[in-house]
């Protein structure tokens, strides 16, 4: 089968393209706005683009459904130029899901989910107590992306947090922690087995 994106065939009653893309790894992404007021809300277009320094993307794909406003998180980036990338692990996900409803600016997200919020210590943006791992990261570039109210923001790591509970001889392992991945449609995938391979020439 091929077709255009923009002609999809009828036989392919939902859009599949994100489930042809996964898993993908989820940026929870937390922000402040100017008045201090705390968002958290998930992104499935997210990743790590780079590693000195190591650099974050994610992006946002039309407006909040429901409600006339810019996301959140866009909104906040642009007026601090600071964000916190939090990693859900499967413990998290209610957590995660009910932060990715489309509340009207202002609203906590944090306190909506139950969730404790941890000092940072670069950004003044808050990160999940509860979460794996979470970036402290600082706005590099905002991105306007071709099509319907797409945004990529590309920002800087310049602080880890890691729960000291999910490493193990060394090494972050994420088979103690399940990270939740995106898959397409309303799926999602939990990260339990791990395989290892080394390069041919390595």
């Amino acid at each position: 089968m091929f077709y255009n994106p923009d002609n999809r065939p009828s036989s392919l009653p939902h859009d599949p393209f994100k489930a042809i893309v996964s898993p993908r790894p989820i940026g929870w992404i937390s922000t402040i706005d100017k008045e201090g007021r705390a968002n958290l809300a998930p992104y499935s277009f997210f990743n790590a683009i780079g590693d000195k320094p190591p650099m974050v993307i994610f992006s946002k794909t039309g407006p909040k459904l429901g409600v006339n406003e810019e996301k959140d998180s866009i909104r906040n980036i642009r007026e601090t130029g600071e964000f916190v990338v939090n990693f859900v692990s499967f413990e998290l996900t209610s957590e995660m899901n009910i932060s990715s409803q489309h509340f009207k600016h202002g609203e906590d997200e944090f306190s909506l989910a139950g969730l404790e919020k941890g000092r940072s210590q670069i950004v003044g943006v808050p990160y999940v107590k509860k979460a794996p791992a979470a970036f402290e990261c600082v706005l590099h570039k905002e991105l306007k992306l071709p099509g319907d109210d797409q945004t990529a923001i590309i920002g800087e790591v310049k602080g880890i947090h890691i729960n000291e509970e999910y490493i193990r001889d060394g090494i972050f392992d994420v088979t103690l922690y399940k990270p939740l991945a995106r898959l397409g449609y309303r799926d999602y995938a939990v990260i339990e087995n791990l395989i290892s391979l080394k390069r041919p020439d390595d």
